[in-house]
């Protein structure tokens, strides 16, 4: 009971430091997007690029520019991993095979943090640094830059420009992530994360074994695997290991960095369409689920069969005791409705319904609150397709915010919706047709097939956290998850940018009684209805071979 009462109570600490940062944090983010004023700083860097900071692009220039950039960015991740033996800091560590350095780039650079390798043994701290959590920056800059062309689409008429995607990228990561990081990594290094250039330090275990640890620059990479919902770990036990997450008050601020800017940015949504109650609709459904996910992983892990497990107060396995089963699942919650991928406990020693829950959060499309941006776009394009099923409802053209969303959106919109399950339903078929990837899961039955099923959700949707049990760094694995991560990333956001594109191009309707009002509460309860049933419905087949068969059985 006591255990419960602490959980509840660090729930409700969260939501109240959220809920503070969410009106300055939400109109801070809405200036930084729609302000004509470039700092000095900025208009250096835009001169040595050659950008014209003040020519908008359209919604197909802006796409190149995501994805030219995205590519120059894997390349010199992938060049970077391969080439760090010969490089300073490198520690000495052996050089990563290709087919593991090409899906670790990939995995950076598309904001999911896929880890085939143990980070201590596999990374030298130059790589660290000047590779993954700069990519850490720069991809999470990405997806908000692509939100904001979407409320652009909204706010634009008669317009075929959404935005400069350099201007986006930059001011992002120099006025938003890079001030909050630091502060942050502050944060951080005062509750005990490790924040160094140490190399590997000989420790004796408490079994009497010799074990090489190594120190490094943690918190400040910490920081923003957190706020910039990334998720790749400096260790290999993630947000478990002591170094990167030591008590009970900093995995707090981690899990309130996880869920800072994507719970502010319908803020700046609201404001950037000149109507603050349209954003207090999209968080208010954010936060239903968000609450919901928590409390039900609470209880799944909580209410556990056998003596010792209820003395020790529900399934410690895999587990942090200096955690606990609440602070655990409420961290298991915000990684998967995000796409942030850390973890602070072991998710294949979850139960299976509590298990379940985790991989159904990655399903719905992290979009409560989801990944900086990706979580906002998703959401507003099922907004959209839950005005148009009420338009159908009633008999005439759906409407959201002065835009008419006819055939050519809704097309975009379905698109969006239906290409991550068909990448992840498709992946997981393949590998279990494959006897030789089937071998490769620790579990047999249905606790095997989540295995595989989790780790293609966990691609797809760009989440990176993994749910264990499955041996993954084989050319076979390594390319299809980094397959399924590029496509997951990069597909959706094509479809986004166009709807984008097509919506700027309209010219707004004046609203009349037959409008639907999208801001109440109504259209809360229609908006969540739409993310249950057209969403999660898509996986139910699947989710019936795994964790709900093992749950019943």
């Amino acid at each position: 009971m006591g255990s419960t009462l602490a959980g509840w109570l660090q729930v409700l600490a969260l939501v109240g430091a959220l809920a503070l940062c969410y009106r300055p944090l939400g109109d801070y983010i809405a200036r930084i997007l729609t302000t004509s004023r470039h700092l000095r700083a900025e208009k250096a860097l835009y001169k040595v690029i050659g950008v014209d900071a003040d020519a908008d692009q359209r919604w197909s220039v802006y796409l190149r520019s995501v994805l030219a950039f995205s590519a120059v960015s894997v390349l010199f991740l992938y060049g970077l991993i391969r080439l760090q033996q010969w490089l300073p800091l490198g520690l000495g560590v052996e050089q990563m095979p290709g087919h593991q350095a090409w899906n670790t780039a990939i995995s950076f650079v598309a904001n999911t943090n896929w880890q085939s390798y143990s980070g201590e043994a596999a990374m030298g701290h130059l790589a660290q640094m000047a590779g993954l959590a700069v990519q850490n920056f720069v991809s999470a800059a990405v997806g908000i830059a692509v939100v904001a062309t979407l409320i652009r689409g909204f706010t634009r008429n008669r317009t075929d420009r959404v935005g400069n995607f350099w201007v986006d990228l930059t001011r992002v990561s120099v006025r938003l992530l890079l001030p909050v990081a630091v502060v942050f990594a502050l944060v951080l290094v005062a509750s005990g994360v490790v924040q160094n250039f140490h190399g590997f330090h000989e420790v004796t275990t408490l079994v009497g074994e010799p074990q090489a640890v190594p120190g490094g620059p943690v918190a400040s990479q910490e920081v923003i695997k957190l706020l910039g919902t990334n998720g790749g770990g400096f260790y290999n036990a993630n947000s478990a290991h002591p170094f990167e997450n030591p008590s009970g008050f900093s995995n707090l601020v981690e899990v309130f960095l996880i869920l800072l800017i994507p719970f502010a940015l319908p803020r700046a949504f609201g404001r950037m369409v000149g109507d603050h109650r349209q954003g207090y609709a999209i968080v208010s459904v954010m936060a239903l689920f968000w609450i919901a996910s928590t409390a039900l992983v609470t209880f799944f892990e909580s209410q556990h069969a056998g003596s010792a497990l209820q003395a020790a107060g529900g399934a410690m396995e895999g587990k942090e005791q200096r955690f606990g089963i609440a602070a655990s699942s409420m961290f298991a919650a915000s990684t998967t409705l995000t796409s942030t991928g850390a973890v602070n406990s072991f998710h294949d020693s979850y139960t299976p319904f509590g298990g379940g829950l985790t991989m159904f959060d990655m399903m719905l499309g992290e979009i409560a609150p989801g990944g900086v941006g990706s979580g906002l776009y998703g959401m507003l394009v099922l907004a959209v397709v839950a005005v148009f099923v009420a338009g159908l409802m009633v008999g005439r053209t759906p409407e959201y915010l002065g835009k008419k969303l006819g055939g050519r959106e809704m097309k975009f919109a379905s698109l969006y919706i239906l290409t991550t399950p068909t990448i992840v339903l498709v992946g997981t078929g393949v590998a279990m047709s494959l006897p030789g990837e089937r071998a490769g899961m620790l579990n047999s039955g249905a606790h095997g097939f989540s295995e595989v099923l989790y780790a293609f959700t966990s691609g797809a949707n760009n989440n990176g956290s993994a749910f264990g049990g499955i041996t993954v760094n084989t050319d076979w694995y390594d390319t299809a998850i980094g397959l399924a991560m590029v496509f997951g990333r990069f597909v959706p956001m094509v479809f986004v940018l166009a709807l984008a594109g097509a919506l700027a191009r309209q010219q707004p309707v004046p609203a009349t009684p037959g409008t639907l009002p999208t801001h109440k509460p109504l259209f809360v309860g229609l908006l969540s209805g739409v993310v249950l049933i057209v969403v999660g419905l898509t996986y139910f087949p699947a989710l019936a071979l795994g964790p709900i068969a093992e749950g019943l059985s």
